[in-house]
C-alpha cells in the first residue's frame, strides 16, 4: 500500500507535531501482539456476487474449502463484518445440508457435521448480503476508512462523477465483504462470479475465464486466480472503463483508465512493462503472477493498494498533459504497487508486526527504479527526501521496525515501516554490495514463495547468501528503535600532519556501522571508509599536508542519520564543487540559505549550481537565489534567462521564470508571454504569477487558462492568493485543498493562510456545489491523520461551523437555489458530525 499524503506539506507537519504525544500505546499499557494462531487452513474461496446499487449493498454466495491447520476441529471460526447471514451448509458434490452457527460481533461460529482431521478438505456454502455502511471499524491515518466495499456515486446523481465499485481489503476489511479468515497468514486461491450491469467492465485477481451475458441487460463475469494469496488482496473493481492493453512478455499489462484519461493512458502507465522486465531481472526472479492490470478509484481511502495482479490506485492517478510534461507524480507509487507483488503479495508478512517485509521494501523499490531509469542523483533525491521525512516528524525516534506493541494494527503504516525501512534497506545493500544484497532477496522470494515471511527469514537469507552474521545489523535497525544523532569535529596535529576526526553520537543506545568520510587536502576530496563502533565516541586519523580545509561525513549519504552540520560559505562552495554525490551537494546549498546575497562564496555556489547536470540542483538553485540583488544579477541574470526558455526540463524552466519574477523588470514579458501558452503546468502557472506582478490588471484573464485539476501544492500556493482576490470562479474547487486547512496554515506561513481563509470564505459564501464537496471532502480524509487531538478536531469543527453559518445566509439570499445549495450544507454537516 501507497499510504495517501496530505498534500500541503505545512498541514502535515503541524499534525505531527500536535499528534506526536497520541501516538501508538502513549498512556496505555503495551500489548505483545502475537502472530494470529492458524487453526484452519484456507484452500480455496469460491464467491458469486451481484449489487443492489439503490441499498449500496451486495448478495453473496461463497463455498469456503478448507481443513484443519494441524489440530482436529469441529468448528470453523470467520470473520463477517456487518452482515446479514441466511445460510449455512456444508457442501457436499453440490449437495448442501445445514450447519448450526452462531453470529453475533463481526464472528460467525459454524459447528461443522463432525471433527475434522489435518489436511481433511471440506466445504461451506454460505449466503449473506454484505451491508459496508453497517460495518463499526474505523479507518486510521494510513487508510482512512475501513468499510471494504465501497459503492461511488451508486445512484448516478452526481454528474461530475462516474459510478463505481471498489474494494479494499488492507487491513482486515476484506471480510466485509465475504466471510473469511481475515489475517494476513490465510492463503488461498479464488474464483468469483461478478454479475453486473453489462455497460460496467469488471476487475479481480487472476484471469478472466468466462463472460456471460444474463437477462435484464447484465452479464456475469467469472474471474479465477488459481494461486494462493492472502485473503486482504482480493479485489474487485466495477464501473465504466477503457481498457487499454499492454504486455510484458506474453503476459497481458491492462490499465484500466476512466475514458476522459484513456488518451494519456501510455503516458500514465506506460512505464510498467519495462519495471516489471527491470525487477524480474534485479530480483532473479521473474513476475510470478499470469497478469498485471491496475486501475483509478474515485474517493479512495488511501493512495494505492497491490491488489494480486490488480493494483488499486487513488483518482490522484488520473493526469493530463499539463501536468505529465511537468513529471508524472504517481510513477514511483506505479513502481511501488508492482514491487509489492513480489514483497507483500508473493511472500506476505505473516503479522502486521513485521509489515516492513511488505512495506519497506516497496518503498526501497522507488528507489531502484529511479536509479535504473532516471539516474542515482534522482534516486538519492527522492531517497533523501524520505529520510528527512522520517527525522523530522516527532514521535518516530521511539518505535521499531518490527513492532509487537501497537496499539492499532494499522499504527504500523507510517513514516518508520516505510520512509526509515527503505533507508535501512539501502544501508544493507551498501553493506553487502549489490551481488549479496540481490542474490538474498532471491533465496528469500524463492524459500517462501506463495507463503509468509518475517524479518528474521530475511535475515537469514542475507546470511546464507553472504556468510556474514548480520544480528548486530538487524538488532539495531529492526529490532531497535532510533538513529545514530552525531556530532563531530576535527583538530591538526602539525607535527604528524594528521587530523583527528572525532565522532560522537548523542542518543543514548550507541550505533554501529561503516561511515564515507571526505577529506578536503588542498581543496581536493580523498575519501575514507571507517568502522564507527557502538561507542559515545569514536576518534580516526587521517594523513594530511596541512589542516584539512573541510571533513563531509557521510559524504556518500548512505547512513541514515541526525547529522549536526555547520560549515562556512566557503566550505560549502568547497563540498559542491568537490563532491560527486547528489546528497553533499544538495547540502552545501541548504548550507548557504541565510548566505545568499551576504557573502560572495555562496553566490559562486549558486552560479555553479544553475549548471549542474541535475534538474533538482538547478532547482534547488533557482529557488534560493534573488536576482533583484545586483550582485546577483550581474553573476547569474543571463545564465537564469536561457535557463526560463531553454531549459529541458520545464520544472526547471517554471523555477527560473520565479527567479526573473522576483526582479520585475518588464525586459522578461516576452518571456513570460511565451510562458503562459506553454504545455506545462508549472510554466504557465508561474508565468502567470510572474506577469501579475508586473500587471496585476491581467490577472482573471490568465488564472482563468489554467487547468489546476490535481496541480501540485507549490503551483496551487503561488496562484491561491491570485485567484481569491481576483475571485476567478473557475478556479474555486482546486483551491478548496488549501483553503480547506487555513487555521493551521496560518501558524506556518500568515501570508498564505490569510489568502487560504479568504478562499475558505469565499466558498462558503457562494453557490458552487463542487468546491464545497471538495472543502468536506479534504477534511474528512484528513481526519485519520489527526490522532485523537482535540485541539486540531476543534479547530476544524469550528471552521465547518462558521462555513455553515455562511452557507445558510447564501441559502436565505438566493432560496431559488436551495437544491443545490441545500446538498452543500448536508455534506458541511456531515463534516460537523465527523469532527464531534
Amino acid at each position: 500500500m501507497k499510504k495517501a499524503v496530505l498534500s500541503i506539506a505545512i498541514l502535515g507537519m503541524f499534525f505531527s507535531a500536535n499528534v506526536s504525544a497520541q501516538t501508538e500505546t502513549s498512556g496505555r499499557e503495551k500489548v505483545y501482539r502475537a502472530t494470529h494462531t492458524k487453526v484452519t487452513e484456507l484452500k480455496h474461496t469460491k464467491l458469486k456476487v451481484n449489487f443492489d446499487y439503490q441499498k449500496e449493498q451486495m448478495n453473496g454466495e461463497e463455498w469456503l474449502t478448507a481443513a484443519p491447520f494441524f489440530y482436529p476441529t469441529n468448528e470453523l471460526t470467520l470473520d463477517a463484518k456487518g452482515m446479514l447471514i441466511h445460510e449455512v451448509a456444508l457442501d457436499i458434490n453440490g449437495k448442501k445440508s445445514s450447519l448450526k452457527y452462531d453470529y453475533k460481533d463481526d464472528v460467525l461460529k459454524i459447528i461443522l457435521d463432525k471433527t475434522y482431521q489435518k489436511n481433511q478438505d471440506y466445504t461451506v456454502y454460505i449466503k449473506y448480503t454484505s451491508r459496508p455502511s453497517e460495518v463499526k471499524q474505523q479507518g486510521s491515518a494510513a487508510i482512512n476508512d475501513a468499510k471494504g466495499l465501497y459503492f461511488i456515486n451508486a445512484q448516478g446523481n452526481d454528474p461530475d462523477k462516474p459510478t463505481q465499485i471498489w474494494t479494499q481489503g488492507e487491513t482486515e476489511s476484506s471480510s466485509a465483504w465475504f466471510p473469511t479468515i481475515d489475517k494476513s497468514n490465510q492463503k488461498t486461491t479464488q474464483e468469483i462470479y461478478m454479475t453486473v450491469p453489462d455497460k460496467y467492465v469488471t476487475l479481480s485477481n487472476g484471469l478472466l475465464k468466462d463472460s456471460q451475458k444474463e437477462a435484464n441487460g447484465l452479464r456475469t463475469d467469472h474471474w479465477v486466480m488459481d494461486k494462493r494469496h492472502s485473503t486482504y488482496l482480493f479485489f474487485m473493481g466495477v464501473g465504466e472503463y477503457a481498457i487499454v492493453k499492454d504486455k510484458w512478455r506474453n503476459i497481458p499489462v491492462d490499465y484500466y483508465i476512466e475514458k476522459e484519461y484513456e488518451p494519456y493512458a501510455k503516458q500514465i502507465y506506460g512505464n510498467t512493462p519495462e519495471m516489471i522486465e527491470f525487477f524480474s531481472k534485479k530480483l532473479g526472479y521473474d513476475y510470478p503472477w499470469a497478469k498485471y492490470a491496475q486501475i483509478s478509484g474515485r474517493d479512495y481511502v488511501s493512495g494505492a493498494m497491490e491488489n494480486t495482479t490488480a493494483t488499486l490506485h487513488g483518482s490522484d492517478i488520473l493526469q493530463k498533459p499539463g501536468q505529465l510534461i511537468d513529471e508524472n507524480t504517481w510513477e514511483d507509487t506505479i513502481a511501488h504497487e508492482l514491487f509489492h507483488q513480489w514483497f507483500g503479495d508473493l511472500v506476505t508478512a505473516e503479522s502486521w508486526s513485521n509489515l516492513t517485509v511488505n512495506e519497506s521494501f516497496a518503498n526501497y523499490s522507488e528507489y531502484l527504479w529511479n536509479e535504473y531509469k532516471y539516474g542515482k542523483d534522482q534516486a538519492d533525491y527522492h531517497q533523501m527526501r524520505d529520510v528527512n521525512q522520517y527525522l523530522t516528524t516527532p514521535g518516530n525516534f521511539e518505535k521499531n521496525l518490527v513492532r509487537f506493541n501497537y496499539d492499532s494494527r494499522e499504527d504500523v503504516f507510517d513514516l518508520v515501516t516505510y520512509q526509515k525501512g527503505g533507508g535501512i534497506l539501502h544501508m544493507l545493500r551498501n553493506y553487502l554490495g549489490d551481488d549479496a544484497f540481490f542474490a538474498g532477496l532471491n533465496d528469500y522470494l524463492k524459500t517462501y514463495e506463495y507463503q509468509n515471511g518475517e524479518a528474521h527469514q530475511l535475515r537469514l537469507s542475507f546470511e546464507k547468501v553472504s556468510g556474514k552474521d548480520l544480528n548486530w545489523f538487524f538488532n539495531q535497525w529492526y529490532f531497535g528503535n532510533g538513529n545514530p544523532k552525531i556530532k563531530y569535529s576535527y583538530t591538526f596535529e602539525p607535527v604528524k600532519k594528521q587530523i583527528a576526526v572525532v565522532i560522537e553520537q548523542s542518543q543514548e543506545l550507541p550505533f554501529q556501522f561503516p561511515l564515507a568520510i571526505d577529506v578536503y587536502d588542498n581543496g581536493k576530496p580523498k575519501r575514507y571508509n571507517v568502522w564507527v563502533n557502538a561507542e559515545a565516541k569514536n576518534t580516526f586519523n587521517f594523513d594530511v599536508s596541512k589542516n584539512a580545509d573541510l571533513v563531509n561525513i557521510n559524504a556518500d549519504g548512505v547512513l541514515l542519520a541526525d547529522i549536526t552540520d555547520i560549515k562556512t560559505p566557503e566550505q560549502n562552495l568547497m563540498q559542491f564543487l568537490g563532491s560527486k554525490e547528489f546528497k553533499s551537494k544538495y547540502e552545501a546549498l541548504n548550507g548557504i540559505k541565510g548566505q545568499v546575497g551576504k557573502n560572495p562564496a555562496a553566490t559562486k555556489l549558486l552560479a555553479a549550481a544553475i549548471k549542474d547536470p541535475f534538474f533538482r540542483i538547478r532547482i534547488k538553485a533557482l529557488s534560493l537565489m534573488d536576482l533583484s540583488n545586483a550582485e546577483q544579477f550581474k553573476a547569474m541574470g543571463a545564465d537564469v534567462e536561457k535557463l526560463a526558455s531553454n531549459d529541458p526540463k520545464t520544472l526547471v524552466q517554471a523555477a527560473a521564470i520565479s527567479a526573473l519574477a522576483k526582479t520585475k523588470d518588464k525586459k522578461y514579458v516576452p518571456i513570460f508571454e511565451k510562458g503562459v501558452n506553454a504545455v506545462s503546468n508549472a510554466v504557465k502557472g508561474n508565468s502567470v504569477s510572474a506577469i501579475v506582478e508586473i500587471d496585476p490588471s491581467r490577472a482573471n484573464v490568465l488564472a482563468d487558462k489554467i487547468d489546476l485539476e490535481g496541480a501540485p501544492e507549490d503551483l496551487l500556493s503561488k496562484l491561491l492568493p491570485i485567484i481569491v482576490k481576483n475571485k476567478v470562479t473557475s478556479q474555486m474547487s482546486n483551491i478548496a485543498q488549501i483553503a480547506a486547512f487555513y487555521p493551521f496554515i496560518k501558524f506556518q506561513n500568515p501570508e498564505l493562510g490569510k489568502s487560504a481563509e479568504e478562499g475558505f470564505n469565499w466558498i462558503m459564501s457562494s453557490d458552487n456545489l463542487k468546491a464545497t464537496e471538495s472543502i468536506t471532502k479534504m477534511v474528512s480524509q484528513a481526519k485519520g491523520q489527526m490522532g485523537d487531538n482535540p485541539q486540531v478536531k476543534m479547530m476544524i469543527s469550528q471552521m465547518l461551523k462558521d462555513g455553515l453559518a455562511k452557507k445558510m445566509e447564501v441559502l436565505k439570499q438566493n432560496p431559488q437555489n436551495a437544491v443545490s445549495i441545500n446538498k452543500q450544507i448536508d455534506a458541511i454537516n456531515k463534516a460537523i458530525e465527523g469532527f464531534k
